[in-house]
C-alpha cells in the first residue's frame, strides 16, 4: 500500500482526523457530563455528529464525486479545526455545543465520502479492500492512542485544553492534504446540488441487494456504538480504558479479516462476526466487574471487521461512477445510526441504568443480524456490470430488482 505515492498522505490525513475526533469526543463528553450529570447529553455530545450525518447524506453527498478531492479534504479539515476550537470557549451553553457538533457532523458526511472515493482512485480495484483495512487499522490504533492520550490530556490540560489540541491536529490534517495529495479532477461532471444528491441516493436505494447491504452495515453496528456511548456514565473513572480496549479489538479484527483471511472465508464469517459484535455485551446485564467488562468490550469489537466484507459486497453491486456517493451513503448512514443509537441508549439509561441499556441494545443487534442473514447469502460479484447501463433502462431495472 505505501508504495503507492498518494496512499501515504491520505493515510496520514485519515490518522490525524481520527486522533482529533477521538480526543475531542472524549473531552467534550467529559465536559458535558461534568456540567450536567446527564447520560443523554453526554452521549449526544460525543456521538451527536454521527446523528447529524443524515443531513449531510440528504444534501451534500453529490459533492463527493463532483469536487476536486484535495480541495475538499483540506477545506473540511479547516472547518473541523475552527469548530473544535469554538467548542473550547468557556461558558458555551450546552445548546450551542450541540449546535456546533451537529453542524460538524453534517459536514463530516462529505469528508468520509471524499476520502474513501479517493481511495478507489489511488489504488487498483483489487487493492481497495486491503487499503480500507489498513485505514481501519490505523483508525483503531489512533483511537487507542487518542482515548489514552485524551484521558491524560483531560487530566493534565483540562477538557478545553484537549479540545484545542484536537483542533491543532485538524490543522495538521488539512496541511497534509493540501501539500501531500495531487490535484486530481472531480470524478463526475456537473455541479453538486441537493437534487443531484437525492437522485443518486434514490438510484442506489432502488436496488434490493444494495438495500440489504446498507441495513447490515448500519443497524447492528450502530446499536453497539450506542452501547459504547454509555461508557462514561457506566464507569466514569475507567471510560477511557473501555474505549481503548474496544479500539484494540477493532484493530485485531481488521488485521484478521482484512489481511489474514482469504476472500471466501471473509464472506462466510461476515454474519458470525456481526453476532460477535453484539453477543459479549449481553454480559452487562449482570453488571460485571471491570476486568470482565474490559474483556467483553475487546472481544465484541473484533466483530466491527464484518464491515470489510460488506463494503466489498457493496462495491460489487455499485457502478464505478457512483462509488464515492455509495461509500458516503454507507458511512453517513452508519454514523447516523450510531448517533440515533447513542440517543436511544442515553434515554434508556436515564430510565433504567447504563448496564441495562447496553444489554438491551446488544440483544436487539443480535436479533437484527439474524433477521438479515438469509438475504445476504450468495456471491454478489456477478451482479456488477462491466459497463453501467443508463439510468432507467430495462437492463438496470432487471439487474437491480433481483434478490441475491
Amino acid at each position: 500500500m505505501f508504495r503507492v505515492p498518494e496512499f501515504t498522505p491520505l493515510f496520514l490525513v485519515s490518522a490525524a482526523q481520527v486522533a482529533a475526533s477521538t480526543a475531542s469526543g472524549l473531552a467534550l463528553g467529559t465536559l458535558v457530563y461534568a456540567a450536567t450529570g446527564s447520560p443523554l447529553l453526554s452521549a449526544l455530545s460525543m456521538f451527536g455528529p454521527s446523528l447529524a450525518q443524515v443531513a449531510g447524506a440528504l444534501a451534500l453527498l453529490s459533492a463527493a464525486d463532483r469536487l476536486p478531492p484535495r480541495a475538499a479534504l483540506s477545506g473540511l479539515s479547516a472547518l473541523f479545526a475552527l469548530g473544535t476550537a469554538a467548542l473550547a470557549l468557556p461558558g458555551l451553553p450546552v445548546a450551542a455545543v450541540l449546535a456546533i457538533v451537529f453542524g460538524l457532523g453534517a459536514a463530516a458526511s462529505l469528508g468520509g465520502a471524499v476520502r474513501y472515493g479517493l481511495l478507489t482512485e489511488i489504488l487498483p480495484k483489487d487493492g481497495y479492500l486491503l487499503g480500507r483495512s489498513v485505514l481501519n487499522m490505523s483508525g483503531g490504533t489512533m483511537q487507542i492512542g487518542g482515548y489514552a492520550a485524551g484521558g491524560l490530556l483531560v487530566t493534565a490540560l483540562s477538557a478545553r485544553g484537549t479540545l484545542l489540541t484536537a483542533a491543532a491536529l485538524y490543522v495538521l490534517a488539512g496541511a497534509t492534504a493540501r501539500f501531500g495529495l495531487s490535484g486530481r479532477p472531480a470524478r463526475a461532471g456537473g455541479r453538486p446540488s441537493v437534487a443531484e444528491t437525492w437522485r443518486v441516493n434514490a438510484r442506489l436505494w432502488s436496488s434490493a441487494p444494495r438495500r440489504r447491504v446498507y441495513y447490515a452495515l448500519w443497524v447492528p453496528n450502530g446499536l453497539i456504538v450506542g452501547c459504547e456511548s454509555l461508557f462514561v456514565p457506566y464507569a466514569p473513572r475507567h471510560a477511557g480504558l473501555l474505549f481503548a480496549v474496544g479500539s484494540l479489538g477493532m484493530l485485531a479484527g481488521d488485521l484478521l479479516t482484512g489481511r489474514l483471511l482469504p476472500p471466501h472465508r471473509r464472506e462466510r464469517l461476515a454474519a458470525p462476526l456481526r453476532l460477535l459484535l453484539a453477543a459479549p455485551y449481553l454480559v452487562f446485564a449482570l453488571r460485571p466487574p471491570l476486568p470482565l467488562a474490559l474483556a467483553a468490550v475487546a472481544l465484541a469489537s473484533i466483530g466491527f471487521s464484518a464491515t470489510l466484507a460488506l463494503q466489498q459486497r457493496l462495491m460489487a453491486l455499485t457502478p464505478d461512477e457512483m462509488s464515492g456517493q455509495a461509500l458516503g451513503l454507507h458511512s453517513s448512514g452508519m454514523l447516523t445510526m450510531q448517533g440515533v443509537s447513542a440517543a436511544l441508549a442515553g434515554a434508556l439509561a436515564q430510565r433504567t441504568a447504563p448496564a441495562v441499556a447496553m444489554a438491551t441494545l446488544a440483544a436487539v443487534s443480535v436479533a437484527v443480524t439474524l433477521a438479515l442473514a438469509p438475504g445476504l447469502r450468495g456471491d454478489p460479484g456477478a451482479r456488477r456490470p462491466h459497463v453501467a447501463p443508463a439510468e432507467g433502462t430495462v437492463e438496470e431495472t432487471a439487474r437491480e430488482g433481483r434478490a441475491p
